[in-house]
């Protein structure tokens, strides 16, 4: 099924982005509050230009945003808390506070959060990135990046907030991590309260400096990123044309009697695929909602955007140096939670009410880990779990990817607890396959192993080892059938219901599943 887009905003950037989802066959419709922009766009595109409730009650799966920056907020939240997928064009939201919510909101309701930084997205920047990664350019020591016009003049923000979210991201896309200090002068001449001309300096942990050089009072257009490292130089300039975009200067410095000495070498041009960056960004969105991943550019690198921004407004006012302090979860975990120092949780896992998890625990990605839940130390959670209400998972236990532990299911650590003896030199390994499924009230002694795509039935005791597929209910557990990748019981036929996979019990009474050509089998 195609991914239904609509585009709020259809002015001076929204134009392009309905374009461009009407180019993928996913613009369902478009949004304004001046109305003669919607009907343009309603009337170019053949598509309905619908108010913004009718929007958020409409069954498009995703939305974006290009209004205003003041509005991006409250738009994106309304649009979250409607079920849609959220693209928002820069700035995520003018206040950190406000688009930590968005974050958080983002992972409550399970939805994409993309925020609009273009140029991660242009060929150049990833070849670039391509370039770092394989060493060409050494260990990296400075960046810097102009981005200068005439024009065009903003009175609801100033020259840091329009033009320099690009820099901020690509210059973060390439160190890494968050600086440590911002610094930023500046000047205003148009409008004594909004700069036109910005320089900001940025210092990293790494050692690596950085500086991002905004002006639309420049007699020319300029947009070049420079980045040095200690064996090589590059140089993105998107003035230019395809084939000229970027550049590696192989040069390197050299030491002769003590002192530096330029090691110039013949400029190579990198050739790249003429593609347009903001249609890779929209398909980049499109690939998101149907894959269920994570964009490039999502609500954290938004965020950390946002710090830098704000740091160096602060700066901009204070004429001092910033310190940032703030650290940005990749995940959610609600006020009521808490997850020890030393663990180790993945993007986009969700850690709900009065849960702990204790140190050196590790959770994957994307898992969801349900209300009064405990678990650690040191147990191991793989990715896309799902852990209901009440289950403590101990020392010793280890989820594969995609197990689901239905509430109240019980992992013992030993098979003799008493109260006053101390056993916890005696904790056993519980291993836990990949897609296993655990039923409410069931219990898992310690020391066994599930196989994968097993299911264990609700108040089961599992007292040993159990196989792949394996179907079992009662106290102590027993074998009564097998079940599909799916989960559904087969039947006679060994066939799932759900998916058509075929299957076979094998000579070692194991269930494998069948290969659609019938000529090679897996055991499953």
């Amino acid at each position: 099924m195609n991914t239904k887009i609509s585009v709020i905003g259809c002015g001076y950037w929204g134009k392009n982005l309905v374009r461009n989802f009407s180019e993928l066959g996913a613009l369902s419709s478009v949004c304004d509050v001046i109305q003669e922009l919607a009907k343009a766009a309603s009337e170019q595109y053949q598509v309905p230009s619908l108010s913004l409730e009718q929007v958020l009650k409409s069954s498009v799966d995703g939305v974006v945003i290009a209004a205003p920056a003041e509005q991006h907020y409250t738009l994106a939240q309304e649009s979250l808390k409607a079920g849609k997928h959220v693209f928002v064009e820069k700035p995520l939201s003018l206040k950190i506070e406000e688009a930590q919510k968005l974050c958080d909101l983002a992972l409550q309701v399970d939805r994409t959060l993309m925020v609009g930084h273009l140029l991660q997205y242009h060929p150049a920047f990833w070849e670039l990135k391509q370039l770092i990664a394989k060493g060409n350019l050494g260990r990296l020591q400075y960046i810097y990046s102009n981005r200068l016009s005439l024009g065009k003049f903003r009175n609801e923000e100033n020259i840091l907030w329009s033009f320099a979210p690009h820099d901020i991201s690509m210059i973060l896309g390439l160190v890494g991590e968050l600086p440590e200090t911002v610094y930023a002068t500046g000047a205003c001449h148009l409008n004594p309260r909004i700069h036109d001309v910005t320089t900001t300096h940025l210092s990293f942990k790494n050692g690596v400096h950085a500086h991002i050089f905004v002006s639309w009072l420049h007699p020319y257009k300029e947009q070049k990123l420079v980045v040095v490292g200690d064996r090589g130089m590059a140089v993105f300039d998107d003035g230019l044309p395809w084939n000229e975009k970027l550049k590696l200067y192989p040069h390197q410095v050299t030491w002769v009697n003590g002192l530096p000495q330029p090691g110039k070498a013949d400029v190579v041009g990198v050739s790249l695929e003429n593609s347009e960056p903001l249609k890779l960004e929209c398909q980049h969105f499109l690939d998101c909602i149907q894959n269920q991943s994570q964009p490039h550019t999502d609500g954290a690198e938004g965020l950390r955007v946002l710090q830098i921004l704000e740091a160096a407004q602060q700066s901009l006012h204070s004429r001092k140096t910033i310190t940032l302090r703030c650290e940005t979860l990749p995940y959610f975990c609600h006020e009521t939670a808490l997850a020890d120092a030393g663990c180790d949780i993945g993007q986009g896992t969700k850690i709900w009410h009065f849960s702990h998890i204790l140190k050196g625990s590790k959770i994957g990605k994307n898992c969801v880990i349900g209300q009064n839940v405990m678990i650690g130390p040191d147990a191991v959670v793989g990715n896309h779990c799902k852990i209901q209400n009440n289950v403590s998972l101990y020392k010793g236990v280890i989820l594969e990817e995609g197990v689901f532990c239905g509430p109240s299911c019980v992992f013992t650590n030993v098979h003799t607890p008493r109260a006053r003896i101390e056993r916890k030199d005696e904790f056993q390994i519980t291993h836990v396959e990949r897609g296993v499924t655990i039923g409410a009230n069931a219990t898992i002694v310690c020391g066994n192993r599930l196989g994968a795509y097993s299911l264990i039935g609700a108040g089961a005791v599992v007292t040993k080892n159990i196989k792949p597929h394996a179907l079992m209910v009662g106290n102590p557990a027993k074998q009564i059938g097998w079940v599909s990748h799916a989960g559904e019981k087969l039947g006679d036929d060994l066939i799932c219901p759900r998916e058509g996979r075929r299957y076979q019990i094998n000579e070692d009474n194991n269930l494998t599943e069948i290969t659609k050509n019938d000529t090679s089998r897996k055991t499953a």
